[in-house]
């Protein structure tokens, strides 16, 4: 076997090392036979003597400027099986340039006397129809010998590029498993044309139809740049069928390796947030990072890590991933070291509220810039550990910052959240402490170093964020927990989040400010975990049930962008605003720090609460409230209405999974026409 497959290699490499002469070969006797026809159509195939010979003395010259050009521009590489309508123009190109050079040397050569123009002409046209004919007959013979996959019966829905890019795969393309039967597209103009052969058959409301007439098993979104409301209709349309449905990856999301090899995949519950892509400069990052050494502390966590990812990519001469959880950093650290061997990566374990060893970390290896995201973020969590949450959040943002100042760190960004704004929680609290001690405090103002805020929302697919939580619910077969019916939260995705980080941290105009990142609309939880169920095949509030839970403390319904003292400005980056804010008195912000300082050592938890409150006017703790009573929800599209119904009250423990507690309200489901 392993004889065989050595043969074959070889005889691959003998092939593919003759290719380029077998290609020089055929092309002169194409430049020959087109411009001894262009002769013949000119005289009507009665050539004199005189004509022949001056062919005879004018192709030497011919096809050496021919083959020049033709080498310059590449055409001997081409692959023929493959050929396509740019290599056609590239063709055209090659053919019209040496055309004209081959004109210009006969003229200044003194061959071109008496010569007729018509035949330059006539060769220009033969040449290329030649030339291309033979290209792309090579390419019609070999997909001729393609045997017609017998895959699944699969119904596009898009008619636009991406459809015809997977068309023109699943044709030129063996070993697939797809037999595209029809396209369905909203665009009445594409109705009854074909596509590759195969046929735009309706619009998405016929999709159910011609599922059923059509026998399909598959179907797959192709649409690349659907609104929410689009791909949540288009989700919707594609449950209906009753059938499997996927999508097709974008050429960003082939390109960073989540779908290897632009495989389908499963539609995800991020495409139907239906955030639109914004266009950001990244090449200031470049310039910004490029050879500096980078720490960034909490650099195992969900955003930690991303930011490593992507400063890795702009080339830092070193990166610091301080971290104290030994296995994730340990991943993180093998990653991006397989991936960007260039870089010297440290693995610095450590915890941000041990001064000594943040000192150690910043006097040892002196970074250039700081990213900061170690913070403590659960917010029923915090609640119950309100000491740890002051010690991490608070203490250790100044621990950083203090070293930052001490060793000249030229930048230090804070990784803050929307729920530092009018913050009802203890996580908020701390974390708006954390931006004051950045922008406010007198030894961070007289820094050299430049300090900035970034605040953002939830991120989609963070430990311990909901999506994670529903996923496990779901594969454990339980319920799906939701505190409240009428909760919203604004989402991004992790790599977004990440790359509008890096943008607000290089923006001029954002020095010393805090950024807000433009989150869109706000999302119901509730419905999230509806989508959640309907994309794993089943029903909401029929195969798996919703449970609602209460607000737990600390939670708001919604959460707020800015407060009632905050404004924001624009930036030139359409995603990014400013956030003007009063830091208050300097001095008071130094004496509630030290006196905060003291309290966890030796304070009650309401002594610190109240040293919270002090910093932060406007905290106000907020009182949980239950759902209402009874909720009627609809199931899916056939009119059907499921009312929910508490039976027991809500569950308000701030600390393990509402499944787990003995106080979990029952719910009933009644159907209703």
């Amino acid at each position: 076997m392993i004889a065989t497959s050595s043969v074959k290699s070889e005889r691959r490499e003998r092939i593919a090392r003759r290719r380029p002469w077998v290609s020089v070969a055929t092309h002169i006797t194409l430049f020959a036979l087109a411009y001894f026809s262009a002769y013949a159509l000119r005289f009507d195939f009665d050539v004199e003597w005189k004509r022949v010979s001056q062919f005879l003395v004018t192709l030497p010259v011919l096809v050496p400027v021919r083959l020049f050009v033709f080498w310059r521009w590449g055409m001997f590489r081409l692959y023929w099986h493959h050929v396509g309508f740019r290599d056609l123009i590239g063709l055209l190109s090659a053919v019209t340039l040496s055309s004209l050079l081959f004109v210009v040397v006969l003229y200044f050569g003194g061959l071109g006397y008496n010569m007729p123009r018509s035949v330059f002409i006539i060769d220009w046209v033969l040449t290329i129809f030649f030339c291309g004919g033979v290209m792309f007959a090579t390419r019609y013979v070999r997909e001729l010998r393609l045997e017609p996959a017998a895959g699944r019966r699969t119904l596009l829905v898009g008619a636009g590029s991406a459809a015809e890019q997977l068309l023109r795969q699943t044709q030129h393309t063996r070993g697939h498993d797809l037999t595209i039967v029809g396209i369905v597209d909203d665009d009445p103009s594409t109705h009854t044309q074909l596509l590759h052969g195969a046929p735009v058959l309706g619009s998405t409301r016929d999709m159910a139809r011609l599922v059923a007439r059509l026998r399909v098993e598959l179907v797959v979104i192709t649409v690349q740049h659907a609104t929410k409301e689009q791909m949540r209709d288009l989700v919707d349309r594609c449950s209906a069928t009753g059938v499997e449905y996927k999508i097709l990856p974008s050429l960003a999301e082939m390109l960073s390796g989540p779908t290897p090899g632009g495989r389908l995949r499963e539609v995800r519950i991020e495409d139907l947030l239906g955030r639109q892509p914004v266009s950001l400069d990244l090449g200031l990052v470049g310039r910004e990072v490029t050879g500096r050494t980078i720490l960034i502390t909490g650099a195992a966590g969900s955003i930690g890590s991303e930011l490593a990812r992507q400063l890795a990519s702009f080339r830092p001469s070193r990166l610091i991933l301080f971290e104290r959880a030994e296995t994730p950093l340990y991943f993180i650290n093998l990653e991006i070291t397989r991936t960007h061997p260039q870089i010297e990566v440290i693995p610095a374990m450590g915890d941000v509220t041990d001064g000594n060893r943040v000192e150690h970390i910043f006097a040892r290896y002196r970074p250039d810039y700081v990213f900061h995201a170690a913070a403590y973020k659960h917010v029923p969590m915090l609640e119950a550990n309100i000491r740890e949450a002051v010690r991490n959040n608070v203490i250790g943002t100044q621990n950083v910052a203090e070293s930052a100042i001490r060793h000249d760190v030229r930048k230090f960004v804070l990784i803050s959240t929307d729920k530092a704004v009018n913050p009802s929680s203890v996580m908020g609290a701390t974390k708006r402490i954390a931006e004051r001690i950045l922008l406010g405090s007198t030894m961070c103002r007289n820094a050299s170093t430049e300090f900035r805020v970034v605040r953002f929302g939830n991120v989609l697919g963070s430990d311990g964020s909901v999506i994670p939580l529903f996923q496990r619910q779901l594969t454990a077969g339980q319920p799906l927990t939701v505190t409240h019916p009428d909760v919203r939260r604004y989402f991004m995705t992790i790599p977004e989040a990440v790359q509008l980080v890096l943008q607000a941290a290089v923006l001029p105009e954002a020095a010393t400010r805090i950024s807000m990142l433009e989150m869109g609309e706000p999302v119901r939880i509730l419905y999230l975990a509806e989508q959640m169920i309907r994309l794993s095949g089943l029903t909401p509030y029929k195969d798996v049930a919703i449970v609602f839970t209460g607000l737990r403390p600390g939670e708001k319904l919604d959460e707020e962008l800015t407060s009632d003292v905050e404004a924001t400005i624009p930036t030139v980056v359409e995603k990014i605003r400013l956030v003007n804010t009063n830091e208050g008195n300097a001095e008071m912000l130094a004496y509630g720090l030290d006196r905060m300082d003291g309290l966890v050592a030796i304070g009650t938890e309401q002594e610190i609460r109240e040293a919270i409150q002090a910093l932060v006017p406007e905290y106000a703790e907020f009182t949980p409230s239950a759902p209402p009573a009874d909720i009627e929800v609809p199931i899916g599209t056939t009119g059907a209405t499921a009312v929910i119904r508490r039976t027991a009250p809500p569950a308000v423990a701030s600390l393990g999974n509402p499944l787990d507690s003995g106080n979990t309200p029952a719910v009933n489901v009644a159907r209703a026409s």
